[in-house]
């Protein structure tokens, strides 16, 4: 089992950045991917930044060059730096861990919120 709880989010004007944290819990050493995704009401919850043990990352098109995945060594702690922010980057922000196993965890979510 993982657990995942995230931080960090919260209300930022257009133009400024955020820090979002999840520490990570449990059956780390098992965890060989770990992503950001977002969500607004009534759409589906989509990919902004994902980092694989080797420490390959992926971004959102709509992110890139705004948003910095990291993570730390003993995949513990993994961040998403966002800067530049944008109204339309408001969204709830999910945690996720992948396995060995193929196993698959959710954080509760964290809300970012992107206005003036």
């Amino acid at each position: 089992q993982v657990q995942l709880l995230e931080s960090g989010g919260g209300l930022v004007q257009p133009g400024g950045s955020l820090r979002l944290s999840c520490a990570a819990s449990g059956s780390i050493s098992t965890i060989n991917f770990m992503g950001w995704y977002r969500q607004n009401p009534g759409k589906e919850r989509e990919l902004v930044a994902a980092i694989t043990r080797s420490g390959v990352t992926n971004y959102a098109d709509s992110v890139k060059g705004r948003f910095t995945i990291s993570r730390d060594n003993a995949w513990m702690t993994l961040y998403l730096q966002m800067n530049s922010l944008k109204p339309e980057d408001t969204a709830v922000y999910y945690c996720n861990a992948r396995t060995i196993s193929l196993r698959i965890y959710w954080g509760k979510g964290t809300l970012v919120t992107v206005s003036s």
